[in-house]
């Protein structure tokens, strides 16, 4: 469980970063390991914070969730450079599903052609020409003609439990100011870090 003073402090960042040009302040990356150790990382949208934890969706078939099964320990970097002098939050834990019920709720509120999509893709598998991919997405809107797009079977929610954060707050002549954060057994501990 994330404290207050953390999920307050997240949240207020959020929002500095909402109300400046970034185009996509949700953003973060995603860092995981394949079952041979070897480090992936891309970017995914945050789709929910409280005090549980970091939200977001995907597909549970792709590379992403074949390494989330295997290993799931992640971290999630949050690198916002249009605030301040440039804020980063650094987020360590680990991974779990979120509920069917939840995902369900989510997907419902998806575009349509995004609804689609997750069913016409094979996430991280090799494709052999657009088209193919084009004549899939054209197979699932003929099916789904008319009806409401079921969340498929392979696709839902993951919720990071975080035992570590940092807040980084970027500073002239990299004088940085880090404020690291750990869960110790059910108490959040904090101190500062050097640049």
């Amino acid at each position: 469980m994330l404290n207050d003073t953390i999920l307050e402090t997240f949240r207020g960042l959020l929002d500095e970063a909402r109300a400046s040009p970034d185009r996509e302040p949700e953003a973060m990356t995603l860092a995981t390991a394949a079952p041979d150790g070897r480090v992936h990382a891309r970017i995914v949208l945050l789709k929910g914070v409280d005090a549980q934890g970091f939200r977001f969706y995907t597909n549970y078939e792709s590379a992403k969730g074949r390494q989330l099964e295997a290993h799931p320990q992640v971290a999630l970097i949050f690198h916002w450079k249009q605030l301040r002098e440039g804020v980063q939050v650094r987020v360590e834990g680990r991974v779990e599903r979120l509920s069917a019920a939840e995902s369900d709720a989510y997907f419902a509120t998806r575009k349509r052609g995004s609804q689609i999509g997750a069913w016409a893709s094979h996430q991280s598998e090799p494709l052999p020409d657009r088209e193919t991919f084009e004549a899939r997405v054209a197979e699932y809107e003929n099916r789904f003609e008319g009806v409401d797009v079921p969340r498929p079977p392979h696709w839902g929610g993951y919720l990071v439990r975080a035992d570590a954060i940092e807040f980084w707050y970027g500073a002239r002549f990299r004088l940085h100011e880090r404020v690291r954060w750990e869960l110790q057994g059910d108490t959040w501990t904090h101190g500062l870090l050097y640049p």
